[in-house]
């Protein structure tokens, strides 16, 4: 039997989840998040670290510096903007904030 599928069910693609730190807040519903990844080098099998920044929408503001967040891949909403915040994950702590 064919199966039916439900018309109000949206059925979406996988999308991109990563996981990293809010670098700065400043901009308006923006936030920019750096994502670490670790690797071993191709050649020489060294563990390098390589960090890439995201901007990312976040609609009530509540990400701050220093939090780590949790953000998804999303259409594009600005000319940098292509993620979104969907947690915050961890809160950074008031001296990590001053220093």
């Amino acid at each position: 039997m064919a199966e039916t599928v439900n018309p109000t069910e949206v059925v979406r693609g996988n999308r991109k989840v990563r996981v990293g730190e809010v670098v700065s807040n400043k901009m308006t519903k923006t936030i920019v998040v750096r994502v670490e990844r670790r690797f071993p080098h191709p050649q020489y099998k060294k563990i390098v670290t390589a960090y890439k920044k995201f901007y990312a929408h976040d609609e009530k503001a509540e990400a701050k510096i220093g939090d780590t967040v949790r953000i998804e891949e999303t259409r594009p909403l600005s000319k940098l903007k292509r993620w979104k915040l969907i947690e915050v994950v961890e809160r950074a702590t008031e001296t990590a904030v001053a220093a």
